[in-house]
């Protein structure tokens, strides 16, 4: 199912939103809200549900890991997860839906989603070509998460100045 053309289209518009609003989320709402909907779609089209139609289709997930930067992941991921695989992946895809929730929320819920991305980022690496896309996306995020966290700030900020004297 990852050759399937429109789960690929999904990766690759989601992270050139994702890029294009990270680079003016400083500075605008709008971009803001583009990043959270793209980090969304990515997460729940492209995360959650891709899994899902997979372990349906009784896809075991055997293979994955072959690229991986060290052979022990490789063999921890044959004998753990593939036979597992609808516990694990199932999980997976659970917290992909949670992410994606969450980054679509707006606040600290976007906060935390973006956190969580950062974290599954950081891990996705070490299976090997993902690199590259981790490369592309893990800066992204941090710029999101920045521009998610001054922008709430400033709220609070504002709601804890007292009013004007008239």
């Amino acid at each position: 199912m990852e050759d399937n053309p429109f789960f690929i289209a999904v990766w690759l518009v989601c992270a050139a939103a994702t890029v294009l609003a990270a680079v003016f989320a400083h500075r605008s709402a709008r971009a803001r809200y583009v990043g959270r909907a793209a980090v969304a779609v990515l997460f729940l089209v492209g995360g959650a549900l891709l899994h899902v139609i997979n372990l349906v289709d009784g896809d075991d997930y055997s293979g994955f890991a072959d690229p991986a930067v060290s052979g022990w992941i490789t063999d921890t991921w044959e004998s753990v997860v593939v036979p597992n695989a609808v516990v694990f992946i199932g999980l997976l895809a659970v917290f992909e839906a949670a992410v994606g929730v969450l980054a679509a929320s707006g606040g600290r819920r976007t906060l935390i989603a973006y956190v969580a991305v950062i974290a599954f980022y950081g891990v996705l690496w070490v299976f090997g070509p993902e690199i590259l896309f981790v490369l592309v996306m893990l800066p992204a995020m941090a710029l999101l998460l920045r521009a998610e966290h001054r922008a709430a700030a400033a709220v609070t900020s504002n709601e804890r100045e007292p009013a004007a004297r008239v």
